[in-house]
């Protein structure tokens, strides 16, 4: 399979012109995503005002960019717009304060009081086709992982959040050290974070929660610069898991996140089981716009027997690969920059 090469970003743009083609580019490329945007943004302001004549307002709103079901004019709405949505996802509490993975409402709250301002502010994240995400069911969101340390996943994880409906919190599967990290490893599960053993994440789909997999593992986040939006080894155990429960899987490109946080240098020095420590060119990482693009949901296999045939399995990996590179070539061709 061949993998995506990365454009040369501008980080000015290009004039006038230039702008309105890769806008109209990509609302030809992305043509659900004006959709989205409307209707998420008429969402806040209510079906009563655009009868009342500001449909062009919110189409205003919408080229500008303010995506979301969030829009608030303040911290203390946009807390409180967190509040109702966290308020409507059910929590299978089996009477210890948290369910059987270890995730409760509480740790929930506090990671989305944390991101949100990264997410909105920081990143400016701007989502593309999330109202693709299956709204229950076992369903896997298989992205590509990028950026030393995994803020692409709490990118994803939020965005998936703030636009799904009913509101899904996101089970991101971590790799096998992070268990092992003292105290921070309650907080992820608490979060709705878990491992990658086998057993949690089939309890996890069999419970119909919503996964978000990187099947390139950590060696995603450890390419060298030169490499990046080039697909690292891609793992297939995303596609077994799918094809034996049954599960969607929705294709995720994540553009931004490979020129956060250079790295400078990888010590091979193994702390709580991470395969190296990263050495970060710069102290915090760079303000720059995530771009998150989410395909059609994809059903892989013909049945749960086909999860038992290496080859079949292998073609169906494959499948999904393909589907984020092309996301990924489309986001990076959509792009104005790096900060933009």
């Amino acid at each position: 399979m061949a993998s995506v090469s990365p454009a040369t970003p501008s980080i000015c743009g290009a004039g006038l012109g230039g702008r309105r083609r890769r806008r109209a580019r990509h609302a030809a490329l992305h043509p659900s995503e004006e959709r989205g945007r409307s209707r998420t943004v008429a969402s806040e302001w209510g079906e009563s005002r655009i009868r009342g004549g500001n449909l062009d307002v919110l189409r205003s709103l919408a080229r500008r960019g303010d995506r979301g079901t969030l829009a608030p004019t303040s911290e203390g709405m946009a807390e409180d717009a967190l509040e109702e949505r966290l308020r409507r996802v059910k929590i299978r509490d089996a009477g210890h304060g948290y369910d059987a993975l270890g995730l409760d409402r509480a740790g929930v709250r506090r990671a989305l009081r944390l991101a949100y301002p990264l997410y909105k502010h920081y990143f400016r994240v701007r989502s593309y086709g999330a109202e693709q995400i299956p709204a229950e069911g076992p369903v896997i969101l298989a992205a590509n992982h990028s950026g030393s340390l995994p803020l692409d996943g709490v990118m994803i994880s939020l965005d998936a959040f703030l636009h799904t409906e009913p509101p899904r919190v996101v089970r991101a599967v971590g790799d096998y050290f992070v268990s092992r990290l003292p105290l921070v490893s309650t907080l992820f599960a608490r979060a709705g974070v878990i491992g990658g053993t086998r057993g949690t994440v089939r309890h996890a789909l069999e419970e119909g929660e919503l996964l978000l997999i990187f099947p390139e593992g950590s060696p995603g986040i450890g390419k060298p610069f030169s490499q990046r939006y080039q697909l690292a080894p891609w793992r297939v155990g995303h596609a077994e898991l799918a094809i034996r429960h049954r599960a969607k899987v929705v294709p995720v490109a994540v553009v931004g996140a490979e020129e956060q946080w250079p790295v400078i240098a990888q010590l091979p020095v193994q702390v709580f089981g991470a395969p190296y420590l990263p050495i970060m060119a710069t102290p915090l990482p760079l303000p720059v716009r995530y771009h998150i693009h989410y395909g059609a949901p994809m059903e892989l296999g013909r049945g749960p027997e086909d999860a038992d045939d290496p080859e079949l399995v292998a073609a169906a990996a494959d499948q999904v690969r393909a589907a984020v590179e092309g996301l990924i070539a489309r986001g990076l061709e959509a792009r104005e920059g790096v900060f933009r």
